[in-house]
C-alpha cells in the first residue's frame, strides 16, 4: 500500500504549524505541545486474552490496576500495573490492508503504558488501515513462575495468536510486526534473536504457529543489561543487581543476535537520558554484522518517552513517517 506523504505526516501530527490528528481534536498551536494531548475515552475494538482461562497460575496478592497519570481532563496518560491476565487489544480499521501490528508499550517492567506507547500510535496505524494489536504483558518482579521469561513468553504467544487470527481479523500472516518501547523495546528485541526458544511448554496449537515476527521495530529500546549502560530499573526487575556475566548476556538481545533474524528498525534520541542510546547502537552494530537488514535513525533530541504527543516542533516528529516507510520497503505494509 502506499501512502501520501504529507497524509501521513498530516495523521501523524507533525506537519509545521498547526497538526490535525484523525478523531483526536488535538491542535499543537506554534509547534508547542499543551501537555500530552491525548482524549479520554479511546478504547480498542476488541480485546483477546493471551491464554485460555484457567491456564496462568497467578501469583498470590497480585491484582491488575489502572492509574491515571494526567491532571488533564481532556488528556489520558494511564498505566497498568501488576497485569494477571495478558491480553491484546485490537484496533480495527474499516478496511482492513492485511498488515498486522503488534506494540509492545514500555513502562520500565514496572508497569506498561496504556495511552502514550500503546493506543496512540494504535490509532493512528488504524487510521492507515493497519489492523494493530496494543500487547499488555506479564511482569517479570511480579512473582509469576519464570518470571524473567514472561514477557517473551507472552510476546512468542502474541506472534502465534495474531498469526491464529489471520482468517477472523482479515490479515497476512506473513507481514506481523513487533514493535516496542522502552522496555516493550526489550520485550521486541528479545523476540527478535529468541523467537524460536522454548521459553513455555506447548499448550495448544497456537503454540505450533511460528513467533518469528516479520519485522520488529524498537523506538528508544531497552537492549542490555550491561551495567555500564543498561536502564538500570528495567535490569534490576529482570535479571536483579547480582546477575552473573551469563545471566546479562543472555538477556541482552545484542548479545544475542543471528543471521535468520527478522528486519530491524531502531529509533533513538541522543539525548536521551533515561535509556542511553547506546542500546541501539549495540544492537546496530551487532545486527550488521550479521547481515541483518537494520535501519537506524538517531535524532538529536527528543528524550525519552516522546511517542507522537512529544515530538512537536522537533525533527524526531518525523519518525511515524520513518517507521511507515521502512514497513513499506519490507512489504510490511
Amino acid at each position: 500500500m502506499t501512502a501520501n506523504r504529507r497524509q501521513f505526516l498530516a495523521s501523524a501530527g507533525v506537519l509545521a504549524g498547526t497538526a490535525t490528528v484523525p478523531s483526536m481534536a488535538c491542535t499543537f498551536a506554534n509547534g508547542q505541545n499543551p501537555k500530552w494531548a491525548r482524549p479520554v475515552g479511546v478504547e480498542p475494538d476488541a480485546r483477546i486474552p493471551l491464554w485460555p482461562t484457567g491456564t496462568l497460575q497467578i501469583p498470590a496478592g497480585l491484582h491488575e490496576a489502572v492509574e491515571q497519570r494526567s491532571d488533564d481532563p481532556k488528556a489520558s496518560d494511564r498505566k497498568l500495573s501488576a497485569i494477571t491476565q495478558p491480553r491484546l487489544d485490537v484496533f480495527k480499521p474499516a478496511k482492513p490492508n492485511g498488515a498486522a501490528m503488534i506494540i509492545a508499550p514500555g513502562g520500565g517492567y514496572q508497569y506498561v503504558v496504556i495511552d502514550k506507547e500503546g493506543y496512540e500510535l494504535a490509532r493512528l496505524l488504524r487510521d492507515r488501515d493497519v489492523t494493530v494489536y496494543v500487547l499488555f504483558y506479564r511482569l517479570p518482579h511480579d512473582g509469576w513462575e519464570k518470571g524473567r521469561d514472561v514477557p517473551l513468553i507472552d510476546a512468542q504467544r502474541a506472534v502465534r495468536l495474531v498469526r491464529s487470527r489471520a482468517g477472523a481479523d482479515r490479515i497476512d500472516p506473513d507481514r506481523v510486526t513487533m514493535m516496542g518501547f522502552s522496555a516493550g523495546g526489550h520485550v521486541a528485541t528479545s523476540l527478535l534473536t529468541r523467537f524460536d526458544e522454548h521459553a513455555n511448554s506447548a499448550l495448544d496449537n497456537v503454540d505450533k504457529i511460528s513467533a518469528r515476527p516479520n519485522g520488529v521495530a524498537a523506538i528508544y529500546p531497552v537492549v542490555s543489561m550491561d551495567p555500564a549502560f543498561a536502564h538500570p530499573g528495567s535490569r534490576t526487575r529482570l535479571i536483579g543487581d547480582d546477575a552473573d556475566a551469563a545471566t546479562e548476556a543472555k538477556y541482552s538481545p545484542d548479545k544475542q543476535v543471528r543471521a535468520d533474524m527478522p528486519p530491524l528498525f531502531l529509533l533513538h534520541a541522543e539525548d536521551d537520558n533515561v535509556v542511553p542510546v547506546q542500546n541501539s547502537l549495540a544492537l546496530r552494530e551487532a545486527a550488521i554484522k550479521q547481515n541483518v537488514p537494520c535501519e537506524t535513525h538517531l535524532f538529536e533530541r527528543g528524550g525519552h518517552g516522546f511517542g507522537l504527543m512529544k515530538t512537536a516542533g522537533l525533527p524526531v516528529a518525523i519518525w511515524p513517517e520513518l517507521l511507515w516507510n521502512w514497513m513499506a520497503s519490507h512489504r510490511l505494509v
